[in-house]
């Protein structure tokens, strides 16, 4: 769920590079499905999270923590930065490290500064982060906090990692309980923050942080035999007798795909708004050059977003996020990267239903498309309405790409080399900062 540092030679392509585990035999397992068919989202989930085959389960060492932070003062530019980085792999046995890690505690220290300047501090500060990783972010939020807010405001506040890996649960409370103070203020909750059983309902403000966590939920497929035929769902079964993965296709059934298919404006029908000219032309078009379509949903970031609007009506939320991938093989709008690693070289599959437990999945993030869905789990914005006629929206929301944040928020003069070169504005490129905050207009 981390922005990917995974090799210093790819580090150039924006560091775009996916987080990979070492591959060996015992972490690869076909039976990751039961014998019935399952939604892509769900074959997704357990690809990721099963809680023994899962790529992401009872495997802690795959986030990296560095043991101490890196001296950019000392580098003299990007070059000596790239030789740093690759002693720091060769060193360590993990796969890759965050953005929070890599230039920490600076990059937390921008995320507790936006958080200061936004929140109402005249209550106890409530902040939730899903997806926690190594705890780096929170003991460097927690740190700035004591270091720069009030007293009474570092005092009063409780500090909650909802975090679904137990071993990563265990490795958040060892960082954070590394200053003492922190340790009465944070705690971890183990389990999967979509599952609306997990939460009660808040109605105090509160922060969700959320880094790198969108790229990792699960998505839904739906494809189309070509331009005008309806959409259908995409279901994964297992081949009889064998271990290989293949595609089923069914009729628009699922509730959750049809509220994304609403906010993408997507007619279940397929067809599109236009002209009835421009409708028969695409109709005899399709027949002459027949088209299969593909089209990804952020299923996962609707269920998620939905969840967390529901237990928490008055929360503000800060996540950051890939804003496209580079040399994507999978067929399909938003469609992911997938990625394994075998013998030290990582490398790209060709199909989603390659990844049964030894592969990263890793979605780009449509940031106007987070916002609409986050106005419509507000409760804010319909489909298919008339919304120019509400009196205001129920939330403030901006998106902006790390450097700009950084520069905002954040102290990029700690993380510059000699020269001039910063890789944390100028290597982050692919990926953005969404800060979404709740107005007075709560009818």
């Amino acid at each position: 769920m981390a922005a990917r540092a995974a090799s210093p030679k790819r580090l150039s392509a924006f560091l775009s590079s996916p987080k990979v585990i070492p591959f060996s035999p015992a972490n690869y397992c076909t039976n990751i499905l039961g014998e019935s068919p399952v939604l892509v989202r769900d074959f997704i989930h357990a690809a990721l999270y099963h809680p023994e085959h899962g790529y992401f389960s009872q495997r802690s060492g795959s986030v990296g923590v560095l043991d101490r932070s890196i001296k950019f003062h000392q580098l003299e530019g990007r070059k000596a930065y790239m030789k740093h980085l690759d002693a720091i792999y060769k060193q360590s046995d993990s796969s890759w490290f965050t953005p929070v890690e890599l230039f920490k505690p600076w990059y937390a220290h921008g995320i507790a500064e936006a958080i200061l300047r936004t929140a109402n501090l005249s209550i106890p500060l409530k902040i939730y982060e899903i997806g926690g990783g190594s705890g780096t972010c929170a003991k460097g939020v927690m740190d700035y906090i004591k270091l720069n807010a009030p007293t009474r405001v570092y005092d009063n506040m409780t500090y909650t990692s909802v975090e679904i890996s137990s071993s990563l649960s265990k490795i958040q409370l060892e960082t954070v309980g590394e200053v003492h103070s922190h340790s009465a203020k944070f705690r971890v909750e183990c389990r999967d923050a979509s599952d609306p059983n997990g939460w009660g309902v808040e109605q105090q403000p509160c922060w969700v942080i959320m880094l790198e966590v969108l790229d990792n939920l699960p998505h839904d497929l739906i494809y189309s035999e070509n331009q005008v035929s309806p959409w259908m769902e995409v279901w994964v079964q297992q081949r009889h007798d064998t271990s290989d993965f293949s595609e089923l296709y069914k009729p628009l059934h699922d509730p959750l795909i049809g509220s994304c298919m609403e906010i993408l404006d997507l007619a279940k029908d397929g067809t599109t708004r236009g002209t009835m000219a421009g409708s028969v032309a695409k109709s005899i078009w399709s027949k002459i050059f027949p088209r299969p379509r593909r089209c990804w949903l952020p299923t996962g970031c609707l269920k998620l977003l939905r969840v967390l609007h529901g237990a928490l009506p008055k929360m503000s939320l800060i996540a950051s996020d890939f804003s496209y991938l580079p040399d994507v093989r999978i067929p399909g709008e938003r469609a992911p990267l997938v990625a394994s690693k075998e013998h030290g070289k990582s490398s790209d599959l060709n199909s989603y239903l390659d990844a049964k437990g030894d592969a990263d999945i890793f979605f780009p993030t449509d940031f106007r498309l987070l916002e609409r869905i986050d106005h419509y789990c507000s409760g804010w914005w319909k489909p298919q309405e008339d919304n120019s006629s509400k009196k205001g929206r129920k939330r403030r929301t901006l998106a902006l790409d790390t450097a700009s944040f950084m520069e905002e928020f954040g102290l990029p003069s700690k993380t510059r080399t000699r020269d001039g070169y910063n890789p944390m504005l100028d290597d982050f490129k692919n990926t953005k900062f969404y800060l979404s905050v709740p107005t007075h207009n709560i009818k």
